[in-house]
C-alpha cells in the first residue's frame, strides 16, 4: 500500500473500546457498519468484522476518508488480517417491503449467521441499535474512531461497490459503475429515459416525479426508528 496521505496521518481509530471490553471478559467482540442506506440502487449492506486482540493493522481509516483504490487496497490487507469478517445484504425489494430499518436489521442478521462464532459484544456506528443477538454499544462517529467499526466500513463499502460495478455491465445507462446506486444527475436523467431497472428501489420519493410511463412507486411500511 501507497504511503497515507498527509490529511489522514493523525486520524487513526483505536481499539480502545474492544480493548476495554475485553478486559471486562468479552469473549468476542465485533464492529460493524452499514453502507447503501442512502443509495437509489443496490443492496443495503452490513459489515461485520472481529479485530485480532494483537497483532495492529494500521492505515485503516473510515471507508468515507479513503478513495476507491486506498479502499481496495486496505479491504485485501483486512481480510487478511482479522479473525473474522462477513458482509450481509437486503435487497432492493426487501429495502421497499421492509422498510429501511426492517432491511437493515435483515442485513446484519445476515452478516452475523455468516461468522463461525455468536459474538457477545457488537460495537455499531451511529446511535440506534439494529442488531439482534450481541449486547451492543453505540458510537456515534464509531467508523471513523473505533478500528473494528471503521474496518467493518470498508468491506462493506468495496463488497457493495464491486457488486454495483458488475451490475454496471448489465444496465450501462445508469452508470452504477461511477455512481454506485447512489443520486447523481446522469442517473436521474437515465431513470426518466429508461425507467427503474431491478435493482432500483421502488418505494424512494424520486419515483413520483418520473417521467417514465407506466411504473408506479411501492408504498413503504413506516418502520423508521423514532429518536425522540
Amino acid at each position: 500500500m501507497t504511503a497515507l496521505r498527509k490529511t489522514l496521518r493523525a486520524k487513526a481509530p483505536s481499539r480502545a473500546n474492544e480493548n476495554g471490553l475485553w478486559e471486562r471478559g468479552a469473549r468476542f467482540v465485533v464492529g460493524i457498519d452499514e453502507v447503501g442506506r442512502g443509495s437509489w440502487a443496490g443492496p443495503l449492506s452490513v459489515g461485520v468484522v472481529a479485530i485480532p486482540r494483537t497483532n495492529r493493522l494500521y492505515k485503516v481509516r473510515d471507508s468515507k476518508m479513503l478513495t476507491e483504490p486506498e479502499r481496495e487496497s486496505t479491504y485485501e490487507r483486512i481480510v487478511d488480517w482479522v479473525d473474522e469478517w462477513a458482509v450481509g445484504h437486503a435487497e432492493p425489494s426487501e429495502c421497499d417491503t421492509l422498510g429501511m430499518a426492517e432491511a437493515q436489521r435483515l442485513a446484519t442478521r445476515r452478516a452475523l449467521a455468516q461468522l463461525t462464532h455468536l459474538p457477545d459484544h457488537a460495537l455499531v456506528d451511529g446511535n440506534w441499535d439494529f442488531v439482534d443477538g450481541p449486547q451492543t454499544h453505540l458510537l456515534v462517529r464509531g467508523d471513523a474512531l473505533c478500528l473494528s467499526i471503521a474496518a467493518a466500513s470498508i468491506v462493506a463499502k468495496v463488497t457493495r461497490d464491486r457488486l454495483l460495478r458488475a451490475l454496471d455491465a448489465e444496465f450501462p445507462h445508469y452508470e452504477f459503475a461511477a455512481n454506485k446506486g447512489y443520486p447523481s444527475p446522469n442517473h436521474r436523467r437515465a431513470l426518466h429515459a429508461y425507467g427503474p431497472t431491478i435493482i432500483h428501489r421502488k418505494s424512494w420519493s424520486w419515483m413520483d416525479d418520473l417521467a417514465y410511463p407506466g411504473v408506479e412507486r411501492v408504498e413503504r411500511p413506516n418502520t423508521q426508528p423514532r429518536l425522540f
